[in-house]
């Protein structure tokens, strides 16, 4: 964070520590700080989830509308993401000081989402060319303790791992029109397929070594972040499902730099191999995490009452 103040003495604690691979919290330059995940957290949004990642804490809801497709993409659905920053996140976001942050991170997770080897939209279609699912993904970060991209992908990943999609009856009417019924029952819907969304891995260069996950106090340290977008490497199944479906390899869909630093290219190419594999290790912890929670909560189904059974 640039308003977070260090004395000398300190950054170059932090820097030794880097090019020793133990930094000052005691993790290795490849380890991510521990994290508290909970889902359907919000009641009105068709899935929801909140993650904290150190001090740095996130929600994310998910709404469904029915849209037109793209003319370009026909049989494909819609997602946009908004970022919102709480003024109480950190004093550099009072005022208006949030909205470039917000827009930098919104523009990032759509790129990463729009790549072919993404998150499938197709699965977002209702009636090809004419009617399709469009997803609004608000984001809003409430705390922010560094490594804000990081968290907010996997925070994004879990809600739509959350996210209820009603069934839809469509019929051609007369004139080419499209007669959509969708059911009251907030149960009769469909689960989306999240094995594909990719997650962003946040290379902080402090010297001349690579870490992940920075801390607010080691991203003060660094000239340049790598932002790498990395597609899931498996896919969110049970472990009786998991044996018949080939396991995904992590494909890089986008990458970002920020900061008035270089990087050279053998680095670079370090740093990407180095967010694949952390990309990896990563989305098979919250996939592992998402669906014992699942399992959990299956045994809380919808209960009939009354006399209309």
């Amino acid at each position: 964070m640039a308003g977070l103040l260090l004395s000398e003495t300190e950054k170059v604690f932090i820097l030794h520590g880097v090019q020793d691979d133990y930094r000052s919290d005691g993790r290795s330059n490849i380890d991510y700080r521990p994290m508290e995940l909970e889902t359907d957290v919000v009641s009105h949004a068709s899935g929801s989830a909140r993650l904290r990642l150190a001090n740095t804490d996130i929600l994310v809801g998910v709404k469904t509308e029915i849209d037109v497709p793209k003319p370009d993409k026909p049989d494909s659905g819609r997602i946009e993401f908004f970022v919102d920053c709480s003024a109480n996140a950190t004093p550099e976001f009072e005022g208006r000081g949030g909205e470039q942050l917000a827009s930098s991170i919104s523009n990032l997770m759509q790129r990463a989402y729009h790549s072919s080897q993404a998150f499938n939209l197709k699965q977002l279609c209702i009636f090809e060319g004419k009617q399709c699912w469009k997803l609004y993904i608000d984001i809003l970060i409430l705390e922010c303790g560094g490594n804000l991209c990081d968290a907010v992908s996997l925070a994004v990943k879990a809600a739509l791992f959350n996210t209820r999609i009603p069934f839809v009856k469509a019929a051609l009417m007369d004139g080419g029109n499209v007669d959509l019924q969708l059911s009251d029952d907030p149960y009769d819907s469909k689960l989306l397929d999240v094995g594909s969304a990719p997650l962003l891995v946040t290379l902080c260069k402090i010297g001349e070594n690579c870490v992940v996950d920075p801390s607010a106090e080691e991203e003060s340290c660094s000239v340049i972040s790598l932002i790498v977008g990395v597609t899931g490497n498996r896919q969110y199944y049970t472990q009786e499902e998991e044996t018949d479906k080939k396991t995904m390899e992590g494909k890089c869909t986008t990458i970002a730099m920020h900061g008035p630093g270089s990087v050279a290219p053998k680095t670079l190419k370090e740093a990407i191999n180095q967010g694949i594999i952390a990309a990896k290790s990563l989305d098979e912890a919250l996939g592992q995490a998402l669906l014992r929670e699942r399992q959990e909560n299956i045994g809380f189904k919808k209960h009939s009452y009354g006399f209309l059974k």
